[in-house]
């Protein structure tokens, strides 16, 4: 690697805490991470991804409000209608239009800055669904990224942007799963996937649904590296 940094979309999920902790253990990279708030139902990403930039070591962490997007997008997708059902399984009504290609430019922006040339995020080979968590998307944004700032570039101004995810490497949830509990432990069960934050347990605390697509996903992925899946699920 010609970096000694990275940064890092984290969101507070599995998926994006593994891939931040991957480029950190396996490539050597110092992780800067960013989050978003851009109107989603899970507010409790914000608080794990908090948490988890600390357990990363993350030189700095932003979070960055554009919460306006969900005006934007209007009723055009579950994650961010407050009066949608968010259903069990994949259905395009769960697809944030756009949302990936916004945090990867903004991601880049701050990486411009930094002169860092590595942008990672955890879209992984079980992604497929989504158009942009494949492979072709990712090489596509990573040129425009770069043909976008050519000049400095060229100049030697500015680092030349490498976009690395899981996917890239057809690496699947199942295998995220057992690299992040080898590095994590138990701490793992921390991540947040639920799309919602609205089922609580006696301590009034949040806790997974366990019936939406995501929570599905997780623990499915559990199951898949035999795992014991110590996440709390209302259902």
């Amino acid at each position: 690697m010609m970096s000694t940094k990275a940064v890092c979309i984290l969101s507070g999920g599995l998926d994006s805490v593994v891939s931040a902790l991957y480029v950190k253990k396996v490539w050597n990279l110092v992780p800067y991470t960013i989050t978003f708030h851009y109107g989603q139902r899970a507010t409790e990403e914000r608080r794990r991804a908090r948490a988890f930039s600390t357990v990363l070591g993350s030189h700095a962490h932003k979070e960055i409000d554009i919460s306006f997007m969900k005006d934007l997008y209007g009723s055009t997708n579950t994650l961010t209608g407050a009066d949608t059902i968010v259903p069990e399984k994949f259905h395009q009504s769960i697809v944030v239009p756009h949302r990936n290609s916004i945090f990867l430019t903004i991601g880049a922006a701050w990486a411009a800055s930094l002169r860092v040339g590595i942008l990672v995020y955890g879209a992984h080979a079980d992604d497929q669904n989504y158009p942009d968590c494949r492979p072709k998307f990712v090489s596509s944004f990573e040129n425009m990224l770069n043909e976008s700032d050519f000049d400095a570039i060229n100049l030697g101004l500015r680092k030349r942007i490498r976009i690395w995810c899981p996917a890239k490497d057809n690496i699947r949830k199942t295998e995220l799963v057992k690299i992040g509990y080898n590095f994590l432990g138990d701490k793992i069960f921390d991540t947040w996937s639920c799309y919602l934050d609205e089922a609580h347990n006696s301590l009034n605390r949040p806790v997974h649904c366990g019936a939406c697509e995501s929570c599905i996903n997780r623990k499915s992925s559990f199951s898949g590296a035999n795992i014991p899946d110590k996440t709390v699920y209302a259902t």
